[in-house]
């Protein structure tokens, strides 16, 4: 990334996307490296698509609501319709997800085509260095742990709470299949580097991408559907697994090494 830029067969690359290239090279440690278009182009991607990540877990959120609402608020209670459209919904977002997904393959491919050259030694970092045990471990506990809570409603006789925790579960598995499509990506797409400085910034993006991957935004949130229907017991469950896996949370990343220190031990050990 020290070279001069190379050629853009795509749109000018904007100031703004460069100037914020400089500071997050600068934040993780790699100051000396001037930003290149063609890393400006990639985190700008990047960011846009986080963006349309959390518009997708919002909109998948909000007609868990709607759908809980339409099913339980009307003359006539427990209708399937709300559920069904539910589900329909469920699978739109994940095909949202999945051409949004594709959308960043092909600016990194884009952006492959116009390297002179590929990094001498390149390295296809595997799940252990791109997320690491840790934080598969804390993704795998917190999933399973809503899916339990959810899955326990269903023993409550009250028909409206089992209605609930149907949507509910609905709406984890989705969460779930998304992430592990978004998993499944970082780990797949090819590195795109054509020195050190670009591949220790390549591995940085994929560290970085996963580990905000596990945390549960989706998991913390849905539960909210079935306060103040569910019996005292499943709040009282669901209020411990929220603290509890807040607490996970910020001692993960608080103990963990940072996504820089990550990015230099993958390349000491190539």
């Amino acid at each position: 990334m020290t070279r001069e830029p190379l050629p853009d067969t795509g749109p000018p690359t904007r100031t703004t996307d460069l100037r914020m290239a400089g500071e997050w090279l600068a934040r993780h440690d790699l100051s000396d490296a001037h930003p290149t278009p063609l890393l400006a182009s990639r985190l700008a991607v990047r960011r846009r698509a986080r963006l349309a990540t959390y518009v997708i877990l919002a909109a998948l959120i909000i007609v868990s609501a709607l759908a809980a609402t339409s099913a339980f608020g009307g003359p006539q209670p427990h209708r399937p319709l709300p559920l069904l459209a539910l589900t329909a919904s469920v699978a739109g977002l994940l095909l949202a997800q999945s051409l949004l997904h594709r959308w960043v393959r092909r600016v990194d491919q884009r952006a492959g085509a116009t390297l002179s050259r590929r990094a001498a030694h390149p390295i296809q970092p595997g799940w252990r260095t791109v997320l690491g045990r840790p934080y598969a471990i804390f993704a795998v506990a917190t999933s399973a742990g809503a899916m339990v809570l959810a899955a326990s409603a269903l023993a409550v006789p009250e028909p409206t709470v089992r209605q609930l925790a149907v949507v509910v579960l609905i709406g984890l598995l989705g969460a779930t299949a998304i992430t592990t499509m978004q998993l499944r990506h970082l780990l797949r797409f090819p590195v795109v580097a054509e020195d050190e400085e670009s591949l220790t910034a390549d591995v940085i993006m994929r560290v970085e991408d996963a580990r905000e991957l596990t945390t549960p935004n989706v998991q913390w949130s849905l539960p909210v559907v079935l306060f103040g229907t569910a019996p005292g017991w499943w709040n009282a469950a669901a209020v411990a697994y929220i603290v509890l896996s807040l607490a996970a949370c910020v001692a993960l990343h608080a103990r963990t090494p940072s996504c820089a220190t990550v990015a230099q031990r993958a390349m000491s050990v190539r």
